[in-house]
Protein backbone atom coordinates (compact mmCIF):
# COMPACT_ATOMS: atom_id res chain seq x y z
CA UNK A 1 0.00 0.00 0.00
CA UNK A 2 1.04 3.33 -1.25
CA UNK A 3 1.29 6.46 1.12
CA UNK A 4 -1.59 7.66 -1.26
CA UNK A 5 -3.51 4.91 -0.29
CA UNK A 6 -2.99 4.97 2.93
CA UNK A 7 -4.31 8.69 3.28
CA UNK A 8 -7.92 7.37 1.24
CA UNK A 9 -7.83 4.84 3.78
CA UNK A 10 -7.65 7.05 6.49
CA UNK A 11 -10.08 9.29 4.65
CA UNK A 12 -12.66 6.14 4.67
CA UNK A 13 -12.38 5.49 8.50
CA UNK A 14 -11.79 9.21 10.02
CA UNK A 15 -13.19 11.38 7.87
CA UNK A 16 -17.63 12.16 8.64
CA UNK A 17 -20.37 10.49 6.28
CA UNK A 18 -21.32 13.34 4.54
CA UNK A 19 -17.24 14.32 3.59
CA UNK A 20 -16.08 13.52 -0.03
CA UNK A 21 -13.50 10.95 -0.06
CA UNK A 22 -10.40 11.44 -2.87
CA UNK A 23 -10.90 7.59 -3.87
CA UNK A 24 -14.70 8.41 -4.52
CA UNK A 25 -14.03 11.08 -6.68
CA UNK A 26 -15.78 11.61 -9.89
CA UNK A 27 -12.26 11.94 -11.67
CA UNK A 28 -10.72 14.48 -13.87
CA UNK A 29 -11.93 15.93 -17.67
CA UNK A 30 -8.81 13.90 -18.92
CA UNK A 31 -7.57 10.55 -17.25
CA UNK A 32 -4.42 10.31 -15.14
CA UNK A 33 -2.69 7.56 -13.31
CA UNK A 34 -2.51 8.58 -9.84
CA UNK A 35 -0.07 9.80 -7.65
CA UNK A 36 1.49 7.59 -5.56
CA UNK A 37 2.24 10.01 -2.25
CA UNK A 38 -1.11 12.47 -3.13
CA UNK A 39 -4.56 11.89 -3.51
CA UNK A 40 -6.34 13.55 -6.18
CA UNK A 41 -7.59 16.68 -4.03
CA UNK A 42 -3.96 17.43 -2.48
CA UNK A 43 -2.61 17.04 -6.09
CA UNK A 44 -5.27 19.55 -7.10
CA UNK A 45 -4.09 21.99 -4.53
CA UNK A 46 -0.73 21.99 -5.35
CA UNK A 47 -1.59 22.22 -9.32
CA UNK A 48 -3.09 25.67 -8.03
CA UNK A 49 -1.01 26.85 -6.03
CA UNK A 50 1.76 26.47 -8.45
CA UNK A 51 0.05 28.04 -11.09
CA UNK A 52 1.00 31.48 -12.60
CA UNK A 53 -2.77 32.50 -12.26
CA UNK A 54 -2.56 31.98 -8.51
CA UNK A 55 1.14 34.07 -7.79
CA UNK A 56 -0.86 37.28 -9.72
CA UNK A 57 -2.96 37.46 -7.39
CA UNK A 58 -0.51 38.92 -4.79
CA UNK A 59 -0.27 42.17 -7.31
CA UNK A 60 -4.65 42.48 -7.30
CA UNK A 61 -7.17 44.89 -5.64
CA UNK A 62 -9.07 43.23 -2.89
CA UNK A 63 -11.41 46.29 -2.42
CA UNK A 64 -8.93 49.68 -1.93
CA UNK A 65 -6.69 50.53 -5.31
CA UNK A 66 -3.54 51.42 -4.06
CA UNK A 67 -3.71 51.97 -0.44
CA UNK A 68 -1.09 53.79 1.45
CA UNK A 69 -0.12 51.39 3.70
CA UNK A 70 1.21 47.94 3.98
CA UNK A 71 -1.25 45.52 5.45
CA UNK A 72 -4.51 46.32 3.14
CA UNK A 73 -5.49 42.48 2.02
CA UNK A 74 -5.16 42.12 -1.86
CA UNK A 75 -6.69 39.50 -3.85
CA UNK A 76 -4.19 36.54 -2.92
CA UNK A 77 -4.17 37.61 1.29
CA UNK A 78 -8.32 37.63 0.59
CA UNK A 79 -7.87 33.75 -0.74
CA UNK A 80 -5.54 32.59 2.20
CA UNK A 81 -7.93 34.13 4.90
CA UNK A 82 -11.01 32.50 2.98
CA UNK A 83 -8.85 28.91 2.68
CA UNK A 84 -7.81 29.13 6.86
CA UNK A 85 -11.38 29.54 7.53
CA UNK A 86 -12.88 27.19 5.35
CA UNK A 87 -10.20 24.64 6.75
CA UNK A 88 -10.77 25.45 10.39
CA UNK A 89 -14.66 24.40 9.46
CA UNK A 90 -13.62 21.56 7.96
CA UNK A 91 -11.19 19.96 10.52
CA UNK A 92 -14.14 20.47 12.83
CA UNK A 93 -16.57 18.97 11.28
CA UNK A 94 -14.70 16.24 9.89
CA UNK A 95 -14.81 17.00 6.15
CA UNK A 96 -11.92 16.78 3.43
CA UNK A 97 -9.49 19.66 3.97
CA UNK A 98 -7.24 18.94 1.14
CA UNK A 99 -10.62 19.58 -0.88
CA UNK A 100 -11.70 22.73 0.49
CA UNK A 101 -8.10 23.71 0.38
CA UNK A 102 -7.73 23.35 -3.04
CA UNK A 103 -11.26 25.07 -4.10
CA UNK A 104 -10.59 28.21 -1.90
CA UNK A 105 -7.09 28.49 -3.64
CA UNK A 106 -8.44 28.34 -6.76
CA UNK A 107 -12.11 30.29 -6.37
CA UNK A 108 -10.56 33.48 -7.28
CA UNK A 109 -7.61 33.18 -9.87
CA UNK A 110 -10.35 34.62 -12.44
CA UNK A 111 -10.03 38.24 -10.76
CA UNK A 112 -9.57 40.91 -12.97
CA UNK A 113 -7.08 44.20 -11.83
CA UNK A 114 -8.30 46.34 -9.92
CA UNK A 115 -11.37 43.97 -8.24
CA UNK A 116 -13.98 44.56 -8.49
CA UNK A 117 -14.32 47.71 -10.23
CA UNK A 118 -12.29 45.78 -12.99
CA UNK A 119 -14.19 43.01 -13.27
CA UNK A 120 -17.19 45.90 -13.60
CA UNK A 121 -15.44 47.61 -16.34
CA UNK A 122 -14.76 44.69 -18.04
CA UNK A 123 -18.24 43.29 -18.32
CA UNK A 124 -19.28 47.19 -19.48
CA UNK A 125 -16.79 47.00 -22.11
CA UNK A 126 -18.07 43.68 -23.59
CA UNK A 127 -21.56 45.22 -23.58
CA UNK A 128 -20.12 48.51 -25.06
CA UNK A 129 -18.12 46.30 -27.94
CA UNK A 130 -21.08 44.58 -28.81
CA UNK A 131 -23.58 47.78 -28.74
CA UNK A 132 -20.98 49.30 -31.64
CA UNK A 133 -21.16 46.92 -34.03
CA UNK A 134 -18.13 44.84 -33.52
CA UNK A 135 -17.61 41.59 -35.13
CA UNK A 136 -19.61 38.60 -33.76
CA UNK A 137 -18.61 37.18 -30.29
CA UNK A 138 -21.17 35.07 -29.38
CA UNK A 139 -18.98 32.77 -26.41
CA UNK A 140 -18.10 36.22 -24.76
CA UNK A 141 -21.79 37.15 -23.37
CA UNK A 142 -19.95 39.24 -20.07
CA UNK A 143 -17.73 38.95 -17.71
CA UNK A 144 -17.82 37.38 -14.41
CA UNK A 145 -15.11 35.95 -12.13
CA UNK A 146 -15.91 32.75 -11.17
CA UNK A 147 -16.53 31.69 -14.50
CA UNK A 148 -13.40 33.61 -15.72
CA UNK A 149 -11.83 31.44 -12.68
CA UNK A 150 -12.99 28.20 -14.54
CA UNK A 151 -11.87 29.28 -17.94
CA UNK A 152 -8.33 29.43 -16.39
CA UNK A 153 -8.27 26.31 -14.96
CA UNK A 154 -9.75 24.39 -17.95
CA UNK A 155 -8.49 26.10 -21.13
CA UNK A 156 -6.12 29.05 -20.37
CA UNK A 157 -3.67 27.05 -17.85
CA UNK A 158 -5.26 23.71 -18.02
CA UNK A 159 -4.87 22.00 -14.61
CA UNK A 160 -7.07 19.23 -15.45
CA UNK A 161 -8.39 19.52 -11.90
CA UNK A 162 -11.06 17.13 -10.53
CA UNK A 163 -14.72 17.68 -11.00
CA UNK A 164 -15.33 18.26 -7.76
CA UNK A 165 -13.14 21.19 -7.73
CA UNK A 166 -14.20 22.72 -10.51
CA UNK A 167 -17.92 22.28 -9.20
CA UNK A 168 -16.57 24.43 -6.18
CA UNK A 169 -15.15 27.03 -7.67
CA UNK A 170 -17.85 27.28 -10.02
CA UNK A 171 -20.79 28.05 -7.38
CA UNK A 172 -18.38 29.73 -4.53
CA UNK A 173 -19.94 33.17 -5.08
CA UNK A 174 -22.40 35.15 -3.72
CA UNK A 175 -21.71 38.56 -5.10
CA UNK A 176 -24.93 40.96 -2.90
CA UNK A 177 -27.09 38.79 -2.34
CA UNK A 178 -28.24 37.54 1.18
CA UNK A 179 -26.56 34.29 2.37
CA UNK A 180 -29.26 32.38 3.22
CA UNK A 181 -29.85 28.44 4.43
CA UNK A 182 -30.01 27.77 0.43
CA UNK A 183 -25.88 28.58 0.68
CA UNK A 184 -25.27 25.61 3.32
CA UNK A 185 -27.46 22.68 0.91
CA UNK A 186 -24.27 21.65 -1.37
CA UNK A 187 -24.89 21.52 -4.94
CA UNK A 188 -21.77 19.18 -5.53
CA UNK A 189 -19.93 18.92 -1.85
CA UNK A 190 -20.33 19.73 1.14
CA UNK A 191 -16.88 21.05 1.27
CA UNK A 192 -17.68 23.62 -1.58
CA UNK A 193 -20.79 24.70 0.76
CA UNK A 194 -18.23 25.34 3.69
CA UNK A 195 -16.28 27.35 1.10
CA UNK A 196 -19.07 29.66 -0.36
CA UNK A 197 -19.67 30.41 3.56
CA UNK A 198 -16.16 30.95 4.03
CA UNK A 199 -15.74 33.12 1.39
CA UNK A 200 -18.62 35.88 2.73
CA UNK A 201 -17.03 35.66 5.89
CA UNK A 202 -14.00 36.44 5.00
CA UNK A 203 -14.36 39.19 3.07
CA UNK A 204 -17.06 41.18 5.20
CA UNK A 205 -14.52 40.89 8.11
CA UNK A 206 -11.45 41.33 6.26
CA UNK A 207 -13.07 44.72 4.13
CA UNK A 208 -14.45 46.39 7.32
CA UNK A 209 -11.34 45.98 8.93
CA UNK A 210 -9.85 47.60 5.99
CA UNK A 211 -12.57 50.30 5.64
CA UNK A 212 -11.35 50.92 8.93
CA UNK A 213 -8.04 51.56 8.91
CA UNK A 214 -8.19 53.53 5.39
CA UNK A 215 -10.89 56.13 7.72
CA UNK A 216 -13.80 55.74 5.27
CA UNK A 217 -15.46 54.76 8.58
CA UNK A 218 -15.28 54.94 12.20
CA UNK A 219 -15.60 50.99 13.60
CA UNK A 220 -18.25 48.48 13.73
CA UNK A 221 -21.77 49.73 13.68
CA UNK A 222 -24.03 49.12 16.95
CA UNK A 223 -26.72 47.25 15.61
CA UNK A 224 -23.58 44.41 14.07
CA UNK A 225 -21.40 44.00 17.63
CA UNK A 226 -23.62 40.65 18.31
CA UNK A 227 -20.69 39.62 15.31
CA UNK A 228 -17.77 40.72 17.58
CA UNK A 229 -15.86 44.27 17.20
CA UNK A 230 -12.52 43.28 16.67
CA UNK A 231 -11.40 40.97 13.24
CA UNK A 232 -9.99 38.24 15.18
CA UNK A 233 -13.15 37.93 17.17
CA UNK A 234 -15.77 38.57 14.50
CA UNK A 235 -14.37 35.71 12.53
CA UNK A 236 -14.04 33.47 15.89
CA UNK A 237 -17.75 33.87 17.15
CA UNK A 238 -19.10 33.44 13.43
CA UNK A 239 -16.92 30.64 12.46
CA UNK A 240 -17.44 28.71 16.20
CA UNK A 241 -21.08 28.95 15.33
CA UNK A 242 -21.32 27.53 12.09
CA UNK A 243 -19.44 24.63 13.43
CA UNK A 244 -21.77 24.45 16.41
CA UNK A 245 -24.77 24.19 13.63
CA UNK A 246 -23.37 22.01 11.18
CA UNK A 247 -22.19 19.41 13.19
CA UNK A 248 -23.87 15.96 12.18
CA UNK A 249 -25.69 17.41 9.78
CA UNK A 250 -25.61 16.81 5.70
CA UNK A 251 -24.97 21.01 5.09
CA UNK A 252 -23.48 23.96 6.61
CA UNK A 253 -25.67 26.05 9.05
CA UNK A 254 -25.54 29.55 10.53
CA UNK A 255 -27.96 30.33 13.71
CA UNK A 256 -30.55 32.84 12.69
CA UNK A 257 -29.53 35.98 14.43
CA UNK A 258 -25.78 35.83 13.14
CA UNK A 259 -27.12 34.88 9.45
CA UNK A 260 -29.35 38.06 9.71
CA UNK A 261 -26.60 40.03 11.37
CA UNK A 262 -24.04 39.22 8.70
CA UNK A 263 -26.59 40.15 5.85
CA UNK A 264 -26.93 43.35 7.42
CA UNK A 265 -23.73 44.08 7.79
CA UNK A 266 -23.36 43.20 4.03
CA UNK A 267 -25.69 45.75 3.03
CA UNK A 268 -24.15 48.37 4.90
CA UNK A 269 -21.03 47.62 3.66
CA UNK A 270 -22.09 48.50 -0.05
CA UNK A 271 -24.54 51.43 1.16
CA UNK A 272 -21.30 52.61 3.42
CA UNK A 273 -18.14 51.24 1.47
CA UNK A 274 -18.34 49.12 -2.22
CA UNK A 275 -20.50 52.00 -3.70
CA UNK A 276 -19.46 54.85 -1.47
CA UNK A 277 -15.51 54.36 -1.72
CA UNK A 278 -15.19 55.61 -5.40
CA UNK A 279 -16.87 58.59 -4.96
CA UNK A 280 -14.90 59.58 -2.38
CA UNK A 281 -11.88 58.11 -4.16
CA UNK A 282 -12.04 59.25 -7.64
CA UNK A 283 -9.26 57.25 -8.83
CA UNK A 284 -11.38 54.30 -9.11
CA UNK A 285 -13.50 55.47 -11.88
CA UNK A 286 -9.79 56.19 -13.64
CA UNK A 287 -8.86 52.71 -13.02
CA UNK A 288 -12.44 51.61 -14.87
CA UNK A 289 -11.74 53.71 -17.78
CA UNK A 290 -8.25 52.23 -17.96
CA UNK A 291 -9.11 48.63 -18.34
CA UNK A 292 -11.72 49.80 -21.05
CA UNK A 293 -9.81 51.17 -22.73
CA UNK A 294 -7.01 48.38 -22.60
CA UNK A 295 -9.56 45.84 -23.47
CA UNK A 296 -11.10 47.94 -26.88
CA UNK A 297 -7.36 48.47 -27.81
CA UNK A 298 -6.88 44.96 -28.10
CA UNK A 299 -10.84 43.92 -29.36
CA UNK A 300 -10.56 46.49 -31.99
CA UNK A 301 -7.83 45.13 -33.47
CA UNK A 302 -4.46 46.02 -31.17
CA UNK A 303 -1.50 43.44 -31.52
CA UNK A 304 -1.82 40.92 -28.50
CA UNK A 305 0.76 38.39 -27.29
CA UNK A 306 0.92 35.13 -28.84
CA UNK A 307 -1.54 32.55 -27.42
CA UNK A 308 -4.19 35.34 -27.37
CA UNK A 309 -6.42 36.36 -30.32
CA UNK A 310 -9.52 38.14 -31.14
CA UNK A 311 -12.58 39.28 -28.61
CA UNK A 312 -12.28 36.40 -26.34
CA UNK A 313 -8.26 36.51 -26.40
CA UNK A 314 -8.33 40.11 -25.54
CA UNK A 315 -10.84 39.70 -22.62
CA UNK A 316 -8.43 37.06 -21.21
CA UNK A 317 -5.71 39.21 -21.82
CA UNK A 318 -6.50 42.16 -19.79
CA UNK A 319 -8.31 40.38 -17.44
CA UNK A 320 -5.31 38.41 -16.59
CA UNK A 321 -3.35 41.84 -16.32
CA UNK A 322 -2.06 42.38 -12.35
CA UNK A 323 -2.97 46.19 -11.27
CA UNK A 324 0.74 46.74 -12.15
CA UNK A 325 1.06 45.17 -15.40
CA UNK A 326 -2.19 46.74 -16.06
CA UNK A 327 -0.56 50.57 -15.30
CA UNK A 328 2.43 49.92 -17.37
CA UNK A 329 0.49 48.57 -20.47
CA UNK A 330 -1.42 51.31 -20.57
CA UNK A 331 1.58 53.92 -20.45
CA UNK A 332 3.40 52.30 -23.14
CA UNK A 333 -0.01 52.24 -25.21
CA UNK A 334 -1.33 55.61 -24.46
CA UNK A 335 1.66 57.56 -23.24
CA UNK A 336 3.91 59.48 -25.79
CA UNK A 337 7.77 58.10 -25.06
CA UNK A 338 8.83 61.08 -23.75
CA UNK A 339 6.05 60.90 -21.35
CA UNK A 340 6.47 57.62 -20.38
CA UNK A 341 10.62 57.91 -19.75
CA UNK A 342 9.29 60.33 -17.07
CA UNK A 343 7.01 58.40 -15.21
Amino acid sequence: MDVRQQIEAWEAERLSPFAARAAESAGRETHESQDPVRTVFQRDRDRILHSRAFRRLKHKTQVFIDPEGDHYRTRLTHTLEVAQIARTIGRALQLNEDLIEAIALGHDVGHSPFGHAGERAIDEAIAEYRKSGGEEAPEVQGFRHWEQSLRIVRILEPLNLSQEVLAGISGHSKGPKDLTDADGVPTSTLEAAVVRVSDRIAYLNHDLDDAIRAGIIEGVPKPFEVLGVRYSERVGITVQDVIQQSAGRPEIRISTHLREAMNGLKDWMFENVYLRYPTIYPDIAKAENMVKELLHHFMFGGALPDGYSGVQGSVDYVAGMTDRFAISTYRDLKLPSVWRREV
